[in-house]
């Protein structure tokens, strides 16, 4: 709460200190008792039971949060994770699906339903923003400003960032919202409070979670021969990619996915060699120029 950080991250937080826990319980040790060993034999034991880098830096990240909170609690008299480094985590990015690729993608949704509204807007709204999945299913009706064309996105940290909708989002969110799509799904009675402001609904009416909004662009992606490679997050970098290879500025496309750091971005959205070649013949003196032999 005191550091605003998301659900989600709350909740990995929680699962990596609980296998922690289990871990030294194993081992008939108590949190206070740890020393640097102890710690390098964990990070050691997560690599054997297979996990990535990434996981095995998070899980460490979580243990290293933990003992500093004891020492700012006045709970421990040291922080034993203090000098064990993270392991390196490989910069890998999926690969962006090709224009053409995503027009095939959001053309698969056929039919003029209230679920094919819904999931046209989805599709629509996540490779138009680049917002997160998670972004994504906490939409609510206050956070849009269709006349506009703008969404207000809850981001990574509670940070608020307005986002162009651009007209064919605009139009799947417009329809979508319309008496033949969510007002066809609305319940007669709302389940649970925030149901009634979600953007998205599920089929029972509910607010549609994470996994659900995972499930429907999978379906998509297998409907048009895209299989294992789409995801919600393919569909953020195609965005970034797209924008970047029309030419945006760097920082309008750090704004839009409302990264922290430039260089979260600058990994993120790799500039494509094609685009590269082209800004560099046309504003370099002497990239077309000929030699003088």
């Amino acid at each position: 709460m005191e550091r605003g950080r998301a659900r989600n991250t709350v909740v990995a937080y929680r699962r990596d200190l609980i296998a922690y826990q289990a871990w030294l319980d194993q081992r008939h040790l108590d949190v206070g008792e740890v020393d640097e060993a102890v710690i390098l034999d964990y990070v050691a034991a997560l690599r054997r039971a297979g996990l990535k880098p990434a996981s095995v830096a998070r899980a460490l990240v979580s243990v290293r949060s933990l003992y500093r909170f004891c020492l700012e609690e006045g709970g421990a008299a040291s922080d034993p994770t203090g000098e064990v480094a993270a392991p390196r985590v490989p910069q890998g990015l999926p690969k962006a699906l090709g224009e053409d690729e995503v027009g095939s993608l959001l053309g698969a949704v056929t039919g003029d339903s209230a679920l094919a509204r819904r999931d046209r807007a989805i599709l629509e709204v996540l490779y138009g923003t680049g917002m997160r999945i998670s972004e994504l299913v906490g939409l609510s009706l206050g956070d849009l400003v269709l006349e506009e064309g703008l969404v207000r996105v809850l981001g990574k940290g509670s940070k608020e960032r307005l986002v162009p909708l651009g007209s064919w989002g605009r139009q799947a969110v417009s329809d979508w919202l319309g008496p033949a799509g969510r007002r066809a799904l609305e319940p007669v009675r709302w389940a649970r409070r925030g149901d009634a402001e979600a953007v998205f609904l599920n089929a029972r009416g509910g607010r549609l979670s994470r996994q659900g909004a995972w499930g429907i662009v999978r379906h998509y992606g297998r409907k048009c021969g895209l299989d294992e490679r789409l995801t919600p997050h393919v569909l953020r970098h195609s965005c970034a990619t797209h924008m970047l290879d029309h030419g945006a500025d760097i920082r309008v496309v750090q704004e839009l996915l409302g990264h922290a750091s430039i260089s979260t971005t600058q990994v993120y959205t790799k500039v494509s060699a094609e685009r590269l070649r082209l800004v560099y013949d046309s504003a370099h003196p002497r990239a077309r120029s000929e030699a003088r032999g």
